[in-house]
């Protein structure tokens, strides 16, 4: 029997792990925490299908095509066309493990109006549609491990992917109860670690979410893809802790953008753009409201209560709870952060790598979504791109070989215990912290040149240092050898965007404003003995 290995276990990784398991293979999840704490449960508005009981002249052809457009065309046709004809399929997954979907009297989904969709097409599970999708898919997951075909790996972590020959044959795993290196071998690996929030500090999403991986990765000979392409969500919450998701459900129920001018308020987005200007893509509107460059609040205070509580309830919780605002009585001051990762590991159509037997699922692969992301195309991405890989490595023949890593295991052992005798003035946090700093400083919604460039010499600066500074003990020591990978992968984001000399979707240049057709393609990066090389995928050489 074929066994599998699974970096993560988010919704990506959960569907992955099932699909597997109904298809005969042996699968272990690792993950450093269980899954209801994972990044997915985060997930608020809703989740994209076109069902044949629509009574909105909808197709799934309207699906690819606002997706499509919405991506600016980077997509690639034929991944998007499978994501979008297998949605009613998921839907209809998801409701027979259980997810509890809003419903109507009928006991169908209700859809909701999202961004950048030319029809309500999302459904929902109240305003947390990706607790529900996690609790459902845990309760799957559950019957297959009491029958022994999925396994799971708690309190593990990524360290690094065991490659020869260009074939991936497991991986090398942290685990935290003893503090050693383990080498887990297996017939494939599927990484489903989802974005990387850790680079940008405080954003909508998980700080485990940190990138290490794909940047490890990289360093390792895997090709990544359209790193400069940062989806900012136009309306987030400020905190002492967190950027708090106002979720693009409030404006699918009718929720207005303004600003105030001297006492009157000013729907920016409507006049610019119409009766429908509040559900243009995220984009749009991110770039819209840095350029007001002023406060910006988001009003649903004269919907009818029922509706605010029914349909938004979190929204409502989250709201009274971090800031004391009752949004039935007053407007909600919002602002862009960073939420989406349409970039990360390449993947080619079956969702495996540039090294054999290794594949990426989810968020950290970049795949559908192109230049932008719709709102509900990731939940759908998630379960669609996990069950393409398991799909595929069922139909694979194992090649049974097996190779020797002990040698491995002991020489970064030893790299290990050697980090933690270092000494320096800045203790890997604060390091981190920097970089943090760094990338929203010169990677935000607007870019140029003077300030890509100074970003990039911070991070050479930080690089520089990084096998010199003060790993210390007193943090768990993931923290400190995910340190140069975090970075590395820093200064991939960075090199595309400089590569990249136009405007595209979440990648807007003012020093280079229009599109250029020429870049109509993708972004691809590679790494060689610290070398960076980007190229334009015009050949197609990651088919999607």
């Amino acid at each position: 029997m074929k066994n599998v290995l699974i970096i993560g276990s988010g919704i990506s990784g959960l569907s992955c792990a099932i699909k597997c398991a109904e298809l005969g293979i042996c699968t272990t999840l690792v993950s450093p925490f269980p899954s209801e704490r994972s990044q997915s449960v985060m997930a608020a508005g809703g989740i994209n299908a076109v069902l044949s009981d629509n009574n909105e002249n909808d197709s799934v052809e309207s699906h690819i095509e606002d997706t499509l457009k919405g991506g600016c065309y980077l997509g690639g046709k034929k991944a998007v066309t499978g994501l979008c004809g297998r949605a009613e399929e998921i839907i209809g997954f998801l409701e027979r493990i259980g997810t509890v979907f809003s419903v109507n009297r009928l006991n169908r989904p209700i859809k909701r109006a999202f961004g950048g969709q030319s029809h309500k097409r999302t459904c929902y599970c109240g305003s947390s549609t990706g607790k529900q999708i996690v609790s459902a898919l845990v309760m799957e997951a559950r019957k297959y491990e009491a029958a022994g075909l999925i396994k799971r790996r708690l309190w593990s972590d990524f360290h690094s992917a065991l490659i020869r020959d260009g074939k991936c044959y497991g991986a090398l795993l942290y685990v935290e109860s003893s503090g050693a290196l383990e080498a887990v071998c297996a017939d494939a690996v599927v990484i489903a670690t989802g974005g990387q929030n850790a680079v940008f500090g405080k954003t909508t999403g998980s700080t485990q979410c940190d990138g290490y991986t794909a940047g490890k990765l990289f360093m390792q000979g895997v090709d990544l893809k359209n790193l400069e392409f940062i989806q900012y969500h136009p309306t987030t919450l400020e905190t002492p802790q967190k950027k708090m998701l106002v979720s693009e459900a409030v404006r699918g129920e009718g929720g207005r953008l303004f600003y105030n001018d001297k006492g009157r308020r000013v729907y920016f987005m409507e006049e610019k753009y119409g009766s429908r200007g509040n559900l243009m893509t995220r984009d749009i509107i991110s770039r819209e409201i840095f350029m007001a460059d002023r406060e910006v609040f988001l009003d649903i205070s004269f919907l009818d209560k029922k509706l605010i509580d029914g349909r938004l309830p979190e929204v409502r919780d989250l709201c009274q709870k971090y800031r004391g605002i009752d949004i039935s009585k007053k407007s909600i001051p919002v602002a862009p952060s960073v939420h989406f990762f349409m970039g990360g590991i390449a993947v080619h159509l079956d969702h495996e790598t540039n090294i054999r037997d290794l594949y990426a699922v989810g968020e950290c692969a970049s795949m559908y979504h192109g230049a932008n992301r719709l709102g509900g195309n990731s939940l759908l991405a998630a379960i669609y791109s996990g069950w393409v890989a398991a799909e595929t490595i069922a139909g694979k023949e194992s090649s049974g070989k097996t190779e020797d890593f002990s040698g491995t295991v002991e020489k970064e052992t030893a790299a290990l215990k050697s980090k933690m005798n270092t000494k320096s003035n800045f203790p890997v946090m604060y390091v981190r912290d920097m970089l943090a700093g760094t990338m929203c400083s010169k990677l935000g919604i607007v870019r140029n040149s003077s300030a890509l460039d100074e970003g990039m010499r911070d991070i050479d600066y930080y690089l520089s240092v990084a096998d010199k500074i003060n790993y210390d003990p007193s943090v768990l020591p993931y923290f400190n050898y995910s340190l140069k990978g975090i970075l590395t992968l820093s200064k991939a984001i960075i090199a595309c965007a400089m590569n990249r000399t136009e405007s595209r979707g979440a990648h807007y240049r003012s020093d280079h404003p229009e599109s250029k057709d020429e870049l109509c393609c993708s972004t691809i990066i590679s790494y060689n003995n610290e070398d960076l090389r980007v190229r334009f995928d015009k050949e197609h050489e990651y088919e999607s």
